[in-house]
């Protein structure tokens, strides 16, 4: 006699109940799974390029944002600063800083960032160059690899920058120079893989170019101006102390020397007396990660509370169902079955009513996953996938598995208390 088979003939006798019980089943697994999967990549994503940074600076406004922009590109800035004012956190003799490193942001290229930085930026995301070189002239670019190969860019392509973070041609730099692809990182699973990197005086050259005067003073100064953007796209820039105080950059990436009291107070000092804001990375991820949690912890009691109807909807199937099986389970018995094979019948049913639940669940929570990543992607070009299985799933069919058992216990029992000359002899 094979359990399983006559098990689930017996859910298909009914499919009405057993629908019902599985898509109950299927709602809560899936629900929690989905869960697991965006809590995981959020914070492999934030974590991961957190990059050891303690501090950033940049202009006065929300600390969230400054963070937001400055680490995970996926937020505007809250303005620039000049070099003059980035000056004591660009100094390299700096008392409490190992490292700085500057960035120039607010413009991009078919929706990907352009950053304006140092070369340092690679050993914060461990980036390796897979083609060509790392830039180094103004108007080389080195790009991610998503951007690569999302946009089908290779060594020598060149391009015209945009204003702004939208893919919108009418804001296009048409008259700028244009950027030419020098080099293509290897895949890191950071925020560089989706982004454009070059000089931070590339910026200052395409926006000089852009806000050149026609009037008939300023002609000469436009025309040596442009001829200078002709020479300088060719040219190493010189650091950054060496440029003129009023030249912007938007804000500045920090890792001090070791942690102590002046260095924990520097934040706060930045704050307090100067005109900058200074915002610690983790403390705001953490805002993040705290506000989030309130939102998760609202979706796991949704998803416990469809599990635990599911549950009540297998056991009042199976339970319900019994009047209906009497007669089939006494022949049984009279055919040889023990009370233990009965009791295992209605306990295989549970278990294959919750592995189904599971599996339906695991389905819908991936695919979900699949379509939140498009629209992760798209909105802010970070990689999310619905192909990642977790550890917690495997507890998860554990889960599954314990509930269907439970709800099948009582009318397992009863099927196996079955008195077999009483209910043959009603028909």
């Amino acid at each position: 006699m094979n359990l399983l088979r006559l098990s689930w003939k017996n859910l298909r006798f009914k499919p009405l109940n057993t629908t019902l019980s599985v898509v109950l089943f299927a709602l809560g697994v899936g629900l929690i799974s989905l869960l697991f999967l965006l809590e995981k990549q959020l914070q492999d994503n934030f974590e991961k390029n957190l990059a050891g940074i303690d501090l950033v600076v940049g202009a006065k406004g929300s600390p969230l944002q400054l963070i937001l922009s400055s680490m995970y590109h996926i937020d505007a800035p809250t303005g620039n600063m000049t070099i003059k004012e980035a000056r004591p956190f660009l100094n390299p003799k700096h008392p409490l800083i190992e490292q700085s490193i500057p960035l120039a942001m607010g413009d991009s290229y078919k929706g990907y960032r352009i950053l304006g930085t140092t070369s340092d930026i690679l050993g914060l995301y461990e980036g390796e160059i897979a083609e060509g070189e790392v830039w180094k002239r103004n108007f080389e670019v080195t790009l991610g690899a998503i951007i690569a190969r999302d946009l089908g860019l290779k060594i020598g392509d060149q391009f015209r920058s945009s204003h702004g973070f939208d893919d919108n041609d009418d804001l296009a730099h048409e008259d700028a120079h244009a950027f030419k692809v020098v080099g293509i990182l290897k895949p890191s699973g950071a925020v560089i893989d989706q982004l454009i990197l070059t000089t931070p005086q590339s910026f200052w050259l395409v926006h000089d170019h852009g806000a050149e005067s026609a009037g008939a003073e300023e002609e000469h100064e436009h025309e040596e101006g442009h001829s200078h953007e002709e020479h300088a796209h060719n040219e190493i820039p010189k650091p950054l102390l060496e440029e003129a105080e009023d030249k912007e950059i938007t804000s500045v990436l920090i890792k001090f020397k070791g942690r102590n009291f002046q260095a924990l107070n520097m934040g706060r000092n930045i704050n307090e007396n100067t005109d900058l804001q200074a915002a610690t990375p983790a403390i705001e991820i953490n805002r993040i990660f705290a506000q989030m949690d309130q939102g998760e912890r609202v979706l796991r009691i949704l998803a416990i509370v469809i599990i635990i109807v599911s549950a009540l909807s297998i056991f009042i199937s199976l339970y319900s169902s019994l009047k209906e099986r009497r007669y089939e389970l006494a022949l049984m018995r009279v055919m040889g079955a023990s009370p233990a094979k009965l009791f295992a019948l209605i306990i295989i049913e549970g278990l294959l009513l919750a592995v189904l639940g599971y599996a339906i669940g695991l389905l819908l929570s991936h695919g979900s996953m699949e379509l939140i990543a498009n629209f992760m992607k798209d909105s802010y070009r970070y990689s999310f996938s619905g192909a990642q299985f977790l550890l917690q799933e495997w507890y998860l069919l554990f889960g599954a598995l314990l509930i269907g058992f439970i709800a099948a216990l009582i009318p397992a029992l009863q099927a196996s208390k079955t008195p077999i000359a009483e209910t043959l002899s009603q028909g």
